[in-house]
C-alpha cells in the first residue's frame, strides 16, 4: 500500500490524540476510543482526495469518529439488555466512589450539556468548533456550557454535603 499524503499524515499526527480522548471521555474505554478513531481516519484516508477539500478535514474525521462512538454505545447497549435477559453477571470490581460521584452526575446533565463539556474540556474544541460538529450556533454551545458547567457544579456540590 503506496504511502498516505503529507497531508493526511499531518492531520493525523496532529489530531489523532485529541480525538481518541474525546471518545475515551464519551466512552469510557480507552481501547474502543483509539479503535473508533483508527476507523474514522481510515475512513478519512479512503475518501482523501474529496475530504481533503473540506473547510475542516479534522472536523469530518471527529464527526465520523463521534457517530461511530455513538453507534458502538447502541450497540453495547442492545447487547447488554440481551446479556441481561440471559444470565445474571459477575460481580466485578467497580469503580471508585469518586468516579462514580462524577459519572452520576455527568449523567444527570442533558445530552447536549454533557457533549459540550467532554469536548470543550476533555476534547480542548473552542466553542466554535464544537458548534460546528454539533450543527448549532457558537451562542448554543455557549449556553450548554453555562448550563452544563452550573448543573454540574449543583449536582457535585448536593453529592458533597449529602454524601
Amino acid at each position: 500500500m503506496p504511502a498516505p499524503p503529507d497531508d493526511f499524515a499531518e492531520l493525523y499526527r496532529t489530531r489523532f490524540a485529541r480525538v481518541a480522548v474525546q471518545l475515551y471521555a464519551y466512552l469510557g474505554d480507552h481501547a474502543e476510543a483509539q479503535d473508533l478513531t483508527q476507523e474514522a481516519f481510515c475512513r478519512a484516508l479512503e475518501r482523501w482526495p474529496a475530504v481533503s477539500r473540506y473547510a475542516d478535514p479534522a472536523a469530518w474525521v471527529r464527526h465520523v469518529a463521534w457517530n461511530l462512538a455513538t453507534s458502538r454505545l447502541r450497540r453495547l447497549r442492545s447487547a447488554t439488555r440481551f446479556l441481561q435477559r440471559q444470565r445474571t453477571p459477575d460481580p466485578v470490581q467497580g469503580p471508585t466512589p469518586d468516579r462514580l460521584v462524577l459519572l452520576d452526575a455527568l449523567a444527570k446533565l442533558p445530552a447536549a450539556h454533557r457533549r459540550a463539556l467532554v469536548l470543550r474540556h476533555l476534547g480542548q474544541l473552542t466553542a466554535v468548533e464544537i458548534a460546528e460538529q454539533e450543527g448549532v450556533a457558537e451562542g448554543t454551545v455557549r449556553s450548554w456550557l453555562s448550563r452544563g458547567r452550573a448543573a454540574l457544579a449543583a449536582e457535585l456540590d448536593r453529592e458533597v454535603w449529602h454524601a
